[in-house]
């Protein structure tokens, strides 16, 4: 299993596990998406060390950190995130969230104000696709439910998350398999699954306000099957989003894990916002790259 020096920073009440690497007066802190824990990002970790100080963390309630009791709501998983920034006190952060992570930045930033954000196939919660999302989300947690109980049987795993052991290397899979893919693991993820529900309709109520920094916006062009009916109009909410911010709108060639099949892209994003020490052009126009 990985060997990977971390601390638990306590963080309103509840013991938060991070994994730091790296040096730099920029901080990037990475929120991964939901059911993923720190070991999302280990494709792309190594590849700012030379110029960013990295922070990936477990949530609360999932892999190494502490539990919260009762379960969160996004805006409480990002305040935990507001809470964790401001005690590690970083000169210069940028915010990466991935998936369901990017709604839990995107709030975030709303206080801590990072230098950027990037977003890796954010969950975009003005889709059509969530306008009754709610008989989708209640077969997820039936799907996960299921699987939460074969999780007692370790080799039954390996055959339902074999798609994971080849995005990623040998050892963040045996991590995952031991903290992500166990009945804890799947418990938090059925929790993670019913936040992002209950968020949408508050995220459409009030939306958060638009970073004042630079912004990437990373949208996969693939999806598994399951997923394939909604890959369009997820992409184009995507693209409106970056649009109606500003943002640097960019395809990864990729299904939806883009930190384990696109990690150079998603550092490369990264390493742009660490580098720029200008604000964001108030023009507003969005730039498309392939």
């Amino acid at each position: 299993m990985r060997d990977v020096p971390g601390r638990r920073v306590p963080v309103n009440g509840i013991e938060i596990y991070i994994e730091e690497s790296g040096a730099g007066d920029t901080w990037v802190v990475f929120e991964s998406g939901g059911g993923a824990g720190r070991t999302l990002w280990d494709r792309v970790v190594p590849l700012l060390g030379d110029i960013a100080h990295t922070v990936a963390y477990d949530r609360a309630g999932r892999g190494r950190s502490g539990s919260a009791g009762a379960p969160q709501t996004v805006d409480d998983m990002a305040a935990t995130l507001v809470a964790l920034v401001r005690t590690l006190a970083p000169e210069r952060v940028i915010l990466v969230g991935h998936s369901m992570g990017g709604l839990i930045v995107r709030r975030a930033a709303e206080i801590l104000a990072p230098a950027g954000l990037v977003l890796v196939d954010p969950t975009p919660e003005a889709a059509p696709n969530y306008d009754n999302w709610a008989p989708i989300a209640a077969k997820t947690d039936r799907i996960l439910a299921v699987q939460q109980a074969l999780s007692h049987v370790p080799p039954l795993m390996r055959m339902l998350t074999r798609s994971y052991g080849r995005k990623f290397p040998a050892d963040s899979y045996a991590t995952m398999l031991a903290e992500d893919f166990t009945p804890a693991g799947l418990a938090a993820t059925r929790r993670e699954i019913a936040a992002v529900a209950a968020a949408i309709t508050e995220f459409r109520r009030r939306p958060p306000q638009p970073p004042k920094s630079g912004v990437v916006v990373i949208s996969a062009t693939h999806a598994a099957r399951y997923q394939a009916r909604n890959l369009d109009v997820m992409r184009e909410y995507q693209r409106r989003y970056a649009e109606q911010t500003g943002a640097h709108y960019e395809d990864a060639v990729s299904e939806h894990i883009i930190p384990a099949e696109q990690p150079e892209q998603v550092a490369a994003a990264i390493r742009r916002l660490v580098t720029a020490r200008h604000p964001r052009s108030s023009s507003g126009e969005t730039e498309r790259s392939r």
